[in-house]
């Protein structure tokens, strides 16, 4: 067991703007012997997200950073290989955050959830639609958007993993949706496939202009995953007592530790002229109700109302630069990097 060699991607300087390999350390490590509780767990998957750059970053954040020199943090799924607690057999499919490494030894405490091993979902599901991501966006909409059938939603970042699953859930309930995304193939995607009412292309379009002509009625909500200067289109058009969801600000992260601070919403005087409200929201605040989340969206996803799709990158060597997707846009969905061999994966073929 000692001889074992775990491999880690370690913090290795915060970033100034775009997230670089150079920022990590490809490092080799040996696996320490169990303690009484404690698992030996071989990563399968590794989510990544856009908050994978704010915990890079010393800023004041929902979570404590990561430190130079710590594994980097991640969401993970794994497969217990050895087991020094009689609740957690060998073999079992376990969930949590151990960051960027093939193998982690943690405290059965740890698991933040066992996953079935014969579900009709595959393994990548419960890093998407069955898992954070899903939760984020049914909660962040129904919760914090609170929207009423009929009214219009905009969502943006509206092809993204959260965003693509919050748009349908609109629809079901009833709005009109109008996604904001940054390729015709997106657009298409949101529209022809997800059943959104209308998309914009934000790199083509004059997104203020073709929000007036998508929402002629005005916003009611606003699921926000962007910021910047779109926010600031959709502050332009809310209605009154409209609502916005602040779920990210993903066009403000590689500037998040800058010196010069970035500049608010122009038209944030709306939010007083039109009596809307705004309100943050992480997803964990609401870790106690997520059954009832899984539970309607798997309801939903038999009934075919709602899709979603995956962006797997192989090797957990190349998570340092797979990690930029979500910056550039070129992720198909969620990205997860796959990290060792997914022993459901024959369960499904």
């Amino acid at each position: 067991m000692g001889k074992r060699v775990n491999q880690q991607w370690c913090l290795k300087a915060r970033p100034q703007g775009q997230i670089e390999e150079s920022h990590f350390e490809w490092r080799r490590a040996p696996i320490p012997e169990l303690r009484k509780g404690g698992l030996l767990v071989r990563t399968i998957y590794l989510s990544l997200d856009p908050t994978n750059r704010i915990w890079m970053s010393d800023i004041d954040q929902y979570m404590a950073p990561v430190q130079v020199g710590e594994v980097m943090r991640g969401g993970t799924i794994g497969v217990v290989e050895e087991s020094n607690d009689p609740k957690v057999a060998v073999g079992d499919l376990v969930q949590g955050v151990w960051g960027w490494q093939e193998f982690a030894v943690i405290s059965a405490g740890s698991v933040r959830n066992t996953l079935p091993k014969n579900d009709s979902f595959p393994l990548t599901a419960y890093m998407g639609l069955l898992g954070s991501i899903g939760a984020t966006a049914y909660f962040g909409l129904l919760d914090v958007g609170k929207p009423l059938k009929g009214e219009t939603l905009v969502v943006t970042g509206a092809a993204g993993a959260v965003g693509s699953i919050a748009g349908q859930i609109g629809k079901i309930k009833g709005c009109r949706v109008v996604g904001i995304a940054g390729s015709s193939e997106k657009c298409r995607w949101i529209t022809d496939e997800l059943k959104f009412d209308a998309s914009v292309n934000y790199k083509t379009e004059n997104v203020l202009e073709a929000l007036k002509e998508q929402c002629p009625n005005g916003i009611d909500v606003d699921f926000e995953n962007v910021g910047g200067t779109i926010f600031d289109d959709i502050l332009t058009l809310i209605n009154r007592n409209a609502r916005i969801a602040l779920c990210g600000l993903i066009s403000q992260y590689t500037h998040i530790d800058d010196q010069k601070p970035f500049p608010g919403p122009v038209m944030f005087r709306n939010v007083l002229m039109k009596r809307a409200r705004i309100e943050g929201f992480i997803v964990t605040d609401f870790l106690s109700r997520f059954p009832e989340a899984f539970s309607a969206l798997r309801k939903w996803h038999a009934a075919g109302l709602l899709k979603y799709r995956v962006d797997v990158v192989q090797g957990l060597e190349n998570a340092a630069t797979a990690v930029n997707k979500l910056f550039d846009g070129s992720n198909q969905g969620k990205l997860i990097v796959q990290v060792s061999d997914d022993p459901t994966s024959e369960m499904l073929a």
